[in-house]
């Protein structure tokens, strides 16, 4: 077949698995949606950080913070080799379709960052994806290793600016990285009015910050961690570890090494930062060294517990909408910005910094409840997502069919 990817022919351990990464990533997401951007990173920088809200805080950073959007990320590298391996059996031209693909989600990235939320991952995915359809026919091995190098050299990056940059950094730097880290009151102030304020207030922060996600945080950071976990991912897809192929013990390995190595070296990094006060000189970058290889490990743990959950014989219904949620991912994605958004930002109720990291997961839980339940109801009616259909019109040249024939 030529076009798209039919409803008989999707793997539905994959499509479990993306909407599972897809929901638990708006467990870190709605901490950037509800309160100022230094807090994501530095839980003192705002909010209260005590009893219940710290809970709520310590158990997103280690379970979810880099764990979900990892697994996105191996799923995005899955992807392209699925794609490329379609477009080659149907004699159509993959490297053209491929390229159309990312070339498009580049430019929603575009959109999306700067008219919505500077949030955004679909940026990040279509450059990557630009250069990593170079390695579509790469063995397993080759791909394992090439996803390591990249995760280290990315690991490098701030650990050897926290080592040695600090040293030779003039006083008026040092200062900056502070006021970064821990914003001033008259900061966290202008943050807030900005994003209570009107749409047009909202941009005078959210522009910036795209662009310097965009053209500094991708290249020196977010490029070389989503690279290797896309590498990953084609890796695990072409052994099978996606369409739950695998034994039992051997996702029990990987449930393993999230539970036993990854979860304790997240919490090392944690007591660590705590230990230091947050001090900017230590956890600005070296403070982050810890989750950063802790959450391909935690990552891992869950792909191996979804997909024994996938292997069970008796049909759960929760299964189920999961999938459908997967199946949208890319709808559901913005739809969770669409709602966010119109909660915390002016031009909707306006709860910008006042919503407690407590509330915060509840308004999580019940956005959870509503994807579950309307993904299926979508789906009794329609083949794709809104956003998928349009994505896949555009990369086709060619309009799938969209609504369900009875």
């Amino acid at each position: 077949m030529s076009g798209p990817v039919t409803v008989t022919e999707r793997i539905v351990p994959m499509d479990v698995l993306r909407g599972f990464a897809l929901l638990g990533i708006l467990a870190m997401n709605i901490q950037s949606f509800a309160m100022p951007a230094a807090a994501y990173d530095n839980p003192t920088a705002y909010g209260d950080l005590t009893g219940a809200n710290f809970l709520v805080w310590v158990l997103s950073h280690v379970l979810a913070d880099q764990k979900f959007i990892s697994i996105f990320s191996m799923l995005f590298g899955a992807g392209i080799v699925l794609m490329w391996q379609r477009a080659e059996t149907s004699g159509r031209n993959p490297a053209r379709l491929h390229y159309r693909r990312v070339v498009w989600m580049i430019l929603f990235g575009l959109l999306h960052a700067h008219l919505l939320w500077e949030g955004d991952i679909l940026y990040t995915y279509g450059m990557c994806g630009l250069f990593l359809y170079l390695f579509r026919r790469k063995g397993p091995a080759t791909l394992l290793i090439t996803a390591l190098v990249l995760a280290a050299a990315g690991s490098m990056i701030p650990l050897g600016t926290g080592l040695f940059g600090f040293r030779n950094l003039p006083s008026e730097a040092l200062v900056e990285f502070q006021e970064e880290w821990q914003p001033s009151r008259q900061t966290i102030d202008e943050e807030i009015a900005a994003f209570r304020g009107s749409w047009i207030d909202q941009m005078s922060y959210r522009i910036p910050n795209a662009i310097y996600v965009q053209m500094v945080m991708f290249p020196m950071f977010y490029f070389w961690k989503s690279s290797s976990l896309m590498l990953l991912g084609m890796a695990l897809f072409k052994l099978g570890a996606f369409a739950a192929q695998w034994s039992r013990r051997r996702y029990m390995v990987l449930v393993g090494l999230g539970l036993f190595v990854g979860i304790p070296a997240v919490v090392l990094g944690v007591l660590q930062n705590l230990a230091r006060n947050w001090d900017v000189r230590y956890s600005f970058f070296l403070g982050g060294f810890y989750n950063y290889w802790g959450s391909y490990l935690v990552a891992l743990g869950w792909v191996g517990l979804i997909m024994l959950w996938c292997q069970g014989l008796l049909i759960s219904p929760l299964k189920e909408r999961m999938a459908a949620v997967g199946r949208m991912a890319f709808s559901n994605y913005i739809l969770q910005t669409l709602i966010c958004t119109t909660i915390f930002y002016g031009h909707g109720l306006g709860y910008f910094g006042s919503v407690p990291r407590t509330g915060q997961i509840l308004i999580v839980f019940a956005i959870y409840a509503m994807q579950l339940a309307i993904a299926p109801l979508w789906l009794r009616h329609f083949q794709l997502g809104p956003l998928e259909w349009l994505w896949r019109s555009l990369t086709y040249g060619k309009r799938p069919p969209f609504l369900r024939v009875a």
